[in-house]
């Protein structure tokens, strides 16, 4: 049986608001109140489908929302004010979106956002738009198909300021589903646990090929509630050859070396 809303939103907002105070964020009520509301449709949708083994709100919050957000660490720019509520517009492709982590919670922190939630099976896209529905939410696009796919269609191939993905390959293959949606001068970004040295040598060639440079290695921990968190950015610098990303299913067959 599910808890009473009240009883779940509570716990939901202490977890969450414990967690941006150590991250050192500051999110506007209405964004708070958005994150509660969406954490709520998870819990109730994942009665139908399965979207997170994470129901509990205290889960919930540090190991889906503060997890996901973050990834605004090593997306703010030089200049930019602290408030993600007053960054310029970006666009941003979330690759395997799941349940929407982390595309959607950072949309709610970031309004300006513009996202894109790439996820291949049908009936996580259909909850990410009845999440985008439900909360009102502006600049949202749901495509259910595979990344590969979206990595050559010219509408979205090198369209994007950044893409990021959490939890949902091995770096070699991650790369391929990234960095051909990025535009030159670009951002992809991996969300990796604290193990990362063996990834990192593995895709030294999955980098040279499609044209990224890894830029930035950012070590998150945040006790007692997350496991540490490894954030690695690559720069795209060059165009991606045109046969990538390959074939569904091939990048994760046979990864780049």
């Amino acid at each position: 049986m599910l808890m009473k809303h009240e009883d779940f939103e509570g716990m939901f907002r202490r977890v969450l608001e414990e967690g941006l105070s150590g991250l050192g964020w500051t999110l506007p009520e209405s964004a708070l109140e958005a994150m509660a509301r969406y954490a709520r449709m998870v819990r109730e949708w994942n009665e139908r489908i399965n979207l997170t083994t994470l129901v509990d709100p205290e889960a919930m919050a540090a190991r889906h929302f503060i997890d996901s957000l973050t990834a605004l660490m090593v997306l703010r720019e030089p200049g930019w004010p602290p408030a993600p509520a007053q960054w310029p517009a970006r666009r941003l492709a979330d690759i395997g979106s799941g349940a929407g982590f982390p595309g959607l919670a950072l949309k709610l922190a970031w309004p300006a956002l513009e996202v894109t939630l790439i996820e291949s099976v049908g009936k996580k896209a259909r909850f990410l738009e009845a999440v985008a529905q439900e909360l009102g939410l502006d600049g949202v696009t749901v495509l259910a198909r595979r990344a590969e796919e979206v990595g050559q269609d010219p509408a979205h191939r090198e369209r994007y300021d950044i893409a990021i993905a959490r939890a949902v390959a091995a770096l070699p293959v991650l790369l391929e589903y990234l960095l051909p949606l990025v535009r030159v001068n670009g951002m992809a970004v991996a969300m990796k646990g604290a193990e990362v040295e063996e990834e990192l040598a593995a895709a030294r060639g999955a980098l040279e090929r499609l044209g990224g440079r890894l830029r930035e290695r950012r070590e998150v921990a945040w006790p007692p509630h997350l496991p540490p968190r490894t954030l690695l950015v690559f720069e795209k610098a060059a165009p991606t050859p045109a046969g990538y990303p390959r074939r569904p299913g091939i990048p994760e067959k046979r990864p780049l070396r």
